[in-house]
This record gives structure tokens, sequence and C-alpha cells, in this order.
């Protein structure tokens, strides 16, 4: 016999549309929660918590996180799990474990270690990985970033044909100009893998081509590809030209804010892809931490090489919503559409990144302030994985959840 618990009394940001008041009803059956109704009036006799003063919201999903709380996915491609097991503490409810370009034999181990996790560390209140993204190896070495050159190589079919959905493989970052990447585009699209095009010298041409083959995105928009010529336009604008996807890191040190502006301008909703592209330093104070086993020295705003090259950066996710919505003054619910229905919809998640009949219960409770939102819980699957509200961690264990 399912459970159903109310919350009740609270506003709700629906992405996209708006905010206003529904009571929500979850269910839970069999250790998975799932949104079973909203209702104006629920019956009584359901254990029902007045969240009057709070917004509910979907989860945050983000597509790019290299690592969290001074742990590196690539090289600690075992700390996956423990790392979900904290990121409700940041208001992500899933997430995709990002291995930067490494060996292939790591990209393997990191396979694994996820696999292997599931269904046991799944069932607990974390947040949920769903797939690795894989970025590099196959990169363009002129637009490396901060990847080990050493290690870049080309797409081979042989390596990569036993990558997909069901393996643990959601997300492939590749340069679409490198010999053998149309057909590695082709047969990764054949896999259902979301392949997006980064680390790029393309020519506008050769970016079309990526799209003509199946890819679908474009990974941190703007970083570490060849810029935009009057006569030939390269990458960046066959990003805006066609129905890409695009990923956006607004800790405003990436992308500058009237970029962002332009892109929300140019762009659908569904196309708009917010990402932290967060390093093992997030969730930590600035020191000196690891990428890839290269040395980020990381202060309050940014985490750089030795030589001021960006690698990856150190923004929150709450924050990263906030800075899009303020930089390109759209409303709170276009800009949480974008790290929650938008990713859901590009993973072709439909159970994920919305609040509607039948989806995961992903929720975060948000206190307003005059700083903006503040977290206050964060509810994964149905279960309360974070909360600093007494009386809501009171309510769950009266409801026999667990925290």
């Amino acid at each position: 016999m399912a459970k159903e618990i109310c919350l009740t009394g609270a506003d709700v940001l629906f992405p996209g549309e708006g905010v206003r008041s529904v009571p929500i009803t979850l269910v839970y059956k069999d250790g998975q929660g799932k949104i079973l109704a909203l209702r104006e009036h629920p019956s009584c006799d359901q254990p029902s918590l007045n969240l009057q003063g709070y917004l509910v919201a979907p989860g945050l999903i983000d597509l790019q996180l290299n690592g969290a709380f001074g742990l590196d996915f690539t090289t600690e491609t075992s700390a996956i799990w423990q790392v979900a097991e904290r990121l409700p503490t940041l208001g992500l409810t899933s997430f995709l474990p990002t291995v930067i370009t490494s060996p292939l034999t790591t990209i393997e181990f990191a396979r694994q270690q996820l696999l292997a996790g599931y269904p046991s560390r799944a069932s607990l209140p974390c947040t949920e990985p769903l797939g690795l993204h894989i970025e590099g190896p196959f990169l363009n070495p002129a637009f490396k970033g901060a990847h080990r050159i050493e290690h870049l190589t080309l797409a081979v079919p042989s390596h990569i044909q036993h990558w997909c959905v069901e393996n643990g493989v959601a997300l492939v970052t590749l340069a679409p100009e490198l010999p053998g990447a149309e057909t590695a585009i082709e047969l990764l699209s054949r896999n259902g893998v979301i392949v997006s095009m980064g680390h790029s010298d393309a020519t506008y041409e050769q970016a079309m081509s990526g799209v003509r083959a199946g890819a679908r995105m474009a990974t941190h928009l703007f970083n570490a590809m060849r810029p935009i010529h009057h006569r030939e336009p390269g990458f960046m604008v066959a990003s805006l030209d066609t129905p890409l996807a695009v990923g956006l890191i607004p800790d405003g040190i990436h992308v500058h804010p009237a970029l962002l502006r332009l892109v929300h301008q140019a762009k659908q909703r569904a196309e708009i892809i917010i990402v932290t592209d967060a390093m093992s330093a997030l969730g930590y104070p600035p020191g000196v931490y690891k990428l890839a086993g290269k040395d980020v020295f990381v202060d309050v705003q940014s985490a750089r090489l030795a030589d001021g090259t960006l690698a990856g950066s150190v923004v929150l996710p709450l924050d990263a919503v906030q800075n899009y919505q303020k930089f390109t003054q759209c409303s709170l619910a276009d800009a949480w559409y974008g790290m929650s229905t938008a990713p859901a919809d590009l993973l072709r998640r439909p159970d994920k990144g919305r609040i509607v009949p039948g989806a995961d219960a992903d929720l975060l409770i948000l206190h307003q302030t005059a700083n903006g939102l503040r977290l206050v819980a964060t509810i994964t699957r149905g279960r309360l994985a974070y909360c600093t509200d007494s009386k809501i961690t009171q309510f769950w264990k009266q409801t026999h959840d667990t925290l």
C-alpha cells in the first residue's frame, strides 16, 4: 500500500511557467518516491506538512560536474557515490559525474564504479547520477583548456562501441573536426548517448556536419573554441544558428553577462542548459585542489591553473541559476528551467526536472531572503536527503522516512 504525504501551503515553482500555490502530494511505494498528484484539497487522513512561507521547486540537475568536496572524479573515480551522498546539501537531485581527458582505462573504471553503485547506493537519499559525462579525450589540442594534452587522442569505433546509456554513459563531449569524429557521433547517437561538441577548432561547416551526424549540444559555449570571425563564424555561431542545446557557465567569469543575454534572446528556452562545470573545490574553501592530476588554484570566485587557464568553476548550483536570472533579467521560472527541465529533456528523462504527476519526487524547499534563495531541504525520490529545519525533519521522522 502506497503512503501518501502532502506538502501544503508553499508556493510552487513550475519551470518555464511561474510560481503558484498548489499542494503537492507525494507517494511512496517500494522505496521510490513519485509525485502522485497536485491537489487543491488533500484528504484529511493523509500526513500533511504545512510549508507556508516556503517555495517548493524541482531539484536541480547538473550535466557537467567534475567533482566536489575535495574529490575529483577523474583521478578518484571511486568517489562518485561518496560525492553523491553529499550533493543534496547543494540543491542537486541529479547529476552527470564528469570524467575529463584521461586514458580510456580510467574512463572504463569510472563507468564500472558508477554501475557498481546501482541499485544499493541509489536507493539511499542521495543525488542520483544519471550516467557519466565523458569530456575528452577526443578534443582538439589547440583548445584543450585544462585538459592533459598527453592523453588526447582520436575516437576509434572499437574503443567506444560499448558506450551507451545502459552501460552508464549519458553524454560525450568531442571535437567534431577531428578525423573519425563524425563516425563516432553517429555511433554514439545510435547508442542513445547525447553527443556534445566542445574544445573545438571547428569551422562553421564542420560544426554543421557534426549536427547532421547527430550532435545535440555544445559544451560550455564560448569557452575553449574557435573565436568568431565575420567571414568564418565558426563553431560558436553554428551553435546559435541551429537547435543545438548549449551549455552555459553563469559564474560571471567564464562568460560575460552581455553574451549570456544575447544567447538568452537567440535560443529557445529548451536549448539553454545551465551547468556549473564545478571541480573538486566545490563546497570547500579556497586553496589548491586537483583536476585530472593538475594543481588548480582556487579563490572565492574562480579555479585556475598556474598559468591562469580556467580549470572548471566553483559556482554553487543555486547561485548559477540565480546568476543567470540576474544577468539575463529573465524570470526565476525561466532560469530554473535551464537547470531542471531542459537538462532532463535533453537526457530523455520525463521523470526528472519537473513537478507533474508521475515524475520523481526530486524537490527543493527554499526560503526567500534579502540575499536571494536559501536552501532549506532537499528531497530525492521522496526521501529527505538534507534539511536545516527541525520542523521538517521531525515530520519526516514521524512519517517513517529516513534522513
